[in-house]
């Protein structure tokens, strides 16, 4: 199978993203009905948790409604709000160097992603990252040094909240810091289980521990994978390999200071890179994130793209998976 990744910018809402949200929008609506359409929340509902919880970017997402046709579906999609249940795997860390380096995985089906990293200057704020849900991120960095990415908590507990890439656009929207970010997090409810990292331009960070039915924890965990305080979802923590990850990551940054370079290169192995592809959970792509910089960059086991929030060139890849001898 092959992954067309396209990199995209366009700094107001406008043709590209209307654009991006007509190609997708068929697959994302079907998956939005796919339990049928009383379980969703209604456009006013939506609307309601957003204003309340988000308030400052409700003129952004009145205006993506906009470009998106103005149609109840779409504007009831677009809120993120009480979206269905889906799950993910994902490895992140911060490299223990002096350096604010965030490195994560995505691990995730490929039939269902963007594959698009988009750069915005929505409401005058620079961010960039990887696209999901056309708005949503599930990782990210912003023009004020704050980066942020997303695992998958290891619980199947759906609740009353957002689907997490929203949270993690309106936090690079919203905020400088990883003590902003972590106080967003914290009060923000998610339909799910999220374990989210970020980190700031001083190396300052934080994990924060979300879950619909429990008040969010606040930590300073540098690593995160696919459970929190313990494993509680067995199955998926054996499929997934959570604590073995883990564990490899936290001696990695226990031991001593590795290289920059080793520290990246190790999330392009096992235990961190996984092949499952057919199943689900396979390591869609590496990225980095130098937040200090402004720049990051998407890796495979035989690729590497570069991209500068501040000198951001548009352009397109295309990476075969799941053969080993991947190649872009």
């Amino acid at each position: 199978m092959q992954l067309v990744w396209r990199a995209i910018s366009e700094p107001e809402p406008g043709p590209k993203w209307a654009g991006l949200f007509h190609e997708f929008w068929p697959d994302y609506h079907r998956w939005w009905l796919r339990e049928g359409e009383d379980p969703r929340p209604t456009y006013w509902e939506s609307r309601k948790a957003l204003a309340a919880y988000m308030p400052e970017i409700v003129p952004l997402y009145d205006r993506l409604c906009e470009l998106a046709g103005g149609g109840d579906h779409a504007a009831r999609f677009l809120s993120f709000y009480r979206p269905p249940p889906y799950l993910s795997a994902c490895s992140q860390a911060i490299w223990p160097g002096k350096e604010p380096v965030l490195v994560r995985n995505y691990d995730y089906h490929p039939q269902a992603f963007d594959a698009v990293v988009m750069r915005t200057e929505w409401q005058g704020r620079k961010v960039v990252g990887t696209s999901d849900g056309l708005w949503g991120l599930v990782d990210g960095m912003n023009d004020a040094g704050l980066a942020i990415s997303l695992t998958f908590g290891g619980r199947r507990v759906v609740g009353d909240g957002f689907g997490v890439p929203i949270i993690l656009r309106y936090v690079l929207q919203t905020c400088e810091t990883a003590a902003e970010a972590g106080a967003a997090l914290a009060r923000i409810p998610t339909h799910m289980s999220y374990n989210v990292t970020v980190v700031d331009r001083h190396r300052h960070f934080r994990t924060v521990m979300m879950a619909p039915d429990r008040p969010a924890r606040v930590t300073h965990a540098a690593v995160a994978t696919n459970h929190q305080e313990r494993v509680e979802w067995d199955s998926h923590a054996r499929f997934t390999a959570t604590v073995e990850r883990e564990r490899f990551l936290l001696q990695r940054l226990t031991l001593h200071v590795e290289p920059q370079e080793k520290f990246i290169s190790a999330f392009l192995r096992v235990p961190l890179y996984s092949s499952a592809f057919d199943q689900g959970f396979g390591t869609l792509y590496t990225a980095v994130y130098r937040p200090r910089l402004g720049k990051m960059e998407l890796r495979w086991p035989r690729a590497v793209w570069p991209l500068d929030l501040h000198d951001f060139h548009e352009g397109q890849r295309v990476i075969y998976t799941p053969d080993t001898s991947l190649r872009a």
